[in-house]
């Protein structure tokens, strides 16, 4: 118990110090509850002082430091996901994204916190990747969830009708000036699963940042950044999976397929696949990356796709178009990009069904051995 109180009152301590690097005249005694803002949620919990875990966006959230304390609390960090999830997420009714999708026909970015900053980084990397990003994806990606349901495959007529409707090229479809993005056809919707949770893990960091941690590891389902260095003092070392269907990515210690290892400091990760994630019927799989382009399933032989960049926004949106592009063209992609800081790392089948990896001759500053 002493122990336990110990723990706390440094976590408080922590907490004060860190607003008050924010801001020299904020109040910290008579206006905040110091012992509510460290209270679990339903959504956010202290695992132990240095880390807080929980669900996002879907997923598991890992957020730790190896620092006295995390400069952050569960309740912000739900607060946090309430203000992201009211802007993007297409899973909540009263979203503002669905607002556009399923009400508006134009809406004022200018007035948003995460929707604008997500939307024009997503213009730029459509252009960079020639359209195999594509946040307009969404009405394909609804219709081949219909598979599971109707137990059969879209028929091309079918996709073609919903394509009509597709496409981020400005001018198109939609148009987007001085911050109103307005839409031409009232079905042209958007979704930003493909970087949102990477643009959730750069503000949750950027917080950290603002109130001085030093050293932090923010992860949301495999989507992650890191600054400084680990408990041991070293660089932090992050596992890529074997592209097994039994791998789940969620195994403890050793029992976890590892591929390969990779050391990084103050970077960003993140990592996209289709041996976990698919539709099966009849005994043909179909990969979940849905082709902006052509409305399939993509067709690949890359299995996982793993990005290293200064954001992971940009990391997460490209790992899921390399998936659509395959290695050649995912490497002549980041070979143009010389402004953006990319690595990547590949694991691809081979025609003798033998699995091979490739990768960007920067990966070997990162690269460890088994």
């Amino acid at each position: 118990m002493v122990q336990k109180m110990q723990i706390l009152k440094r976590i408080i301590s922590a907490f004060i110090i860190g607003l008050m690097l924010l801001s020299c005249s904020q109040e910290t005694s008579s206006e905040i509850d110091d012992n509510s803002l460290f209270q679990n949620t339903d959504n956010a919990w202290y695992n132990n002082e240095n880390t807080i875990e929980g669900n996002a966006l879907g997923t598991y959230l890992i957020v730790k430091t190896p620092d006295d304390s995390l400069f952050i609390s569960p309740k912000e960090i739900d607060a946090f996901f309430d203000e992201f999830n009211h802007e993007l997420s297409t899973y909540v009714p009263t979203s503002l994204i669905n607002e556009f999708n399923q009400k508006s026909t134009a809406i004022d970015l200018n007035k948003t916190k995460y929707f604008q900053p997500c939307f024009e980084l997503s213009q730029k990397l459509y252009q960079m990747t020639n359209g195999s990003f594509d946040p307009s994806v969404f009405p394909i990606v609804e219709l081949w969830k219909m598979i599971e349901v109707d137990q059969k495959v879209p028929s091309q007529q079918q996709i073609d009708s919903v394509l009509a409707f597709v496409g981020f090229s400005e001018g198109n479809i939609y148009t987007y000036k001085d911050g109103i993005l307005s839409k031409t056809d009232e079905r042209y919707e958007l979704i930003f699963n493909a970087i949102a949770k990477g643009q959730a893990v750069d503000e949750l960091a950027a917080l950290l940042e603002q109130r001085g941690q030093k050293n932090y590891y923010v992860e949301i389902g495999g989507e992650l950044k890191v600054k400084g260095l680990n408990d041991r003092n070293s660089k932090w070392l992050i596992g890529i999976d074997e592209p097994i269907i039994s791998n789940t990515g969620l195994n403890d210690g050793e029992k976890r397929p590892i591929e390969n290892y990779i050391e990084i400091t103050n970077k960003a990760l993140a990592t996209s696949g289709n041996y976990r994630d698919f539709y099966e019927l009849n005994g043909e799989v179909f990969g979940h990356t849905i082709d902006p382009v052509k409305g399939q399933p993509v067709n690949t032989n890359i299995l996982s796709a793993t990005v290293i960049a200064d954001d992971v926004a940009t990391a997460d949106a490209l790992a899921t178009s390399f998936m659509v592009v395959g290695v050649d063209s995912a490497l002549r992609i980041i070979e143009n990009a010389t402004d953006l800081n990319i690595d990547a790392y590949f694991l691809f089948k081979q025609e003798d069904g033998r699995i091979a990896r490739a990768y960007t001759d920067g990966m070997l500053m990162y690269i460890l051995d088994k």
